[in-house]
């Protein structure tokens, strides 16, 4: 068990981002490329993202710079309709992103098959560039995250964000987007040296709270909350900051904590009037980036673009969610129940 944050598989996993994410910048940039032709072209008129767990969540993020960059609708297709009902889906017309860290379970591989059948242009983002997924699919992208043995993700995720943004920006011929990508590195190794321990005494003995996000900040908001269920054993359950404010609001109480991700763009004003909001009803909240009055500003670096912002976000909570586990007498590179790779069917 280890005894201090910088002992664990965690913490150095994390911490090698920065230097994964400038290798996958300069390795990836010819194959993106013409992903990113293809997908500008007219052959392709929408994206279908297959993903479990984080890398799930990616996929959110990745939807929302997919989109807007490329005018084309982004949705998530489900494993089941392939691996459980054995459906046959007609999917010409669209490219086909697959995201998985080790690309090996088993419904993600027939998702691949099936939407390969149902005449789709399949990509496979991958860490491991000789899997089944990988094999199987038209095209396949390395994250290049390197060897990752924590069962907690972190720099496979970060690598998954990172190709995605870079997919969006190539399609969309986005040059300011591109550049800041390549800078980004630096940026992450700035947030990755910031502690929030200041959150700890909240949170360490805390056994609910809810994690917010909107827009390009949803997608970390979820990995967030996984992430604290994963290591710290904490019920964290991940809610855009629209559906936060209808049902679910019923739940906030006197000191129920709310962790908000304050994205730098125009999704922020909603994000803040909802910490007002739960503030004002005596929510004890915390918000990572932009300050908002009467809760707890966690704060962390802004980058160059503001849509690559919540990649910085969720590389500074990963040394949090590493410290925060500990103090809760857990072993993130140990959650119980679970193994590194996830095989579901």
């Amino acid at each position: 068990m280890p005894t201090e944050q910088f002992e664990t598989k965690m913490f150095h996993e994390a911490g090698e981002a920065p230097d994964r994410v400038a290798a996958q910048f300069q390795n990836n940039t010819s194959a993106i490329n013409e992903i990113a032709k293809r997908l500008a072209s007219d052959k392709i008129n929408m994206v279908v993202t297959c993903a479990r767990g984080s890398s799930s969540h990616a996929t959110v993020y990745g939807k929302y710079l997919l989109e807007r960059q490329t005018g084309k609708p982004v949705c998530a297709f489900s494993p089941s309709v392939a691996s459980v009902y054995g459906a046959a889906l007609n999917l010409r017309g669209a490219m086909f992103l697959a995201v998985s860290q080790s690309g090996r379970s088993e419904d993600l591989l027939q998702s691949a098959k099936a939407a390969k059948a149902g005449g789709a242009f399949t990509v496979a983002l991958t860490n491991d560039s000789a899997s089944p997924l990988a094999d199987l699919c038209d095209v396949t992208l390395p994250l290049l995250a390197g060897d990752e043995t924590s069962v907690a993700a972190t720099k496979s995720f970060i690598c998954s964000l990172t190709a995605l943004a870079h997919i969006a920006f190539a399609a969309g011929g986005d040059d300011k987007g591109l550049s800041a990508l390549e800078q980004l590195p630096a940026h992450l190794s700035q947030a990755w040296e910031g502690e929030w321990n200041a959150a700890l005494p909240i949170l360490q003995d805390a056994r609910n709270l809810f994690v917010s996000g909107r827009g390009v900040g949803f997608g970390i908001a979820k990995e967030a909350a996984l992430k604290l269920k994963e290591t710290s054993g904490l019920h964290a359950e991940a809610l855009s900051a629209a559906e936060l404010r209808h049902g679910p609001m019923a739940v906030v109480s006197e000191g129920f904590p709310i962790l908000a991700f304050v994205s730098a763009d125009e999704s922020k004003q909603s994000v803040r009037e909802l910490v007002s909001f739960c503030a004002s009803n005596g929510a004890k909240c915390l918000t990572v980036g932009e300050a908002v009055p009467d809760a707890l500003n966690l704060d962390c670096p802004v980058g160059d673009d503001p849509r690559l912002t919540p990649i910085l976000q969720i590389q500074r909570f990963y040394r949090f969610a590493n410290a925060l586990s500990l103090a809760r007498g857990k072993n993130p590179d140990e959650p119980p129940f679970l193994k590194k790779v996830t095989v579901t069917v």
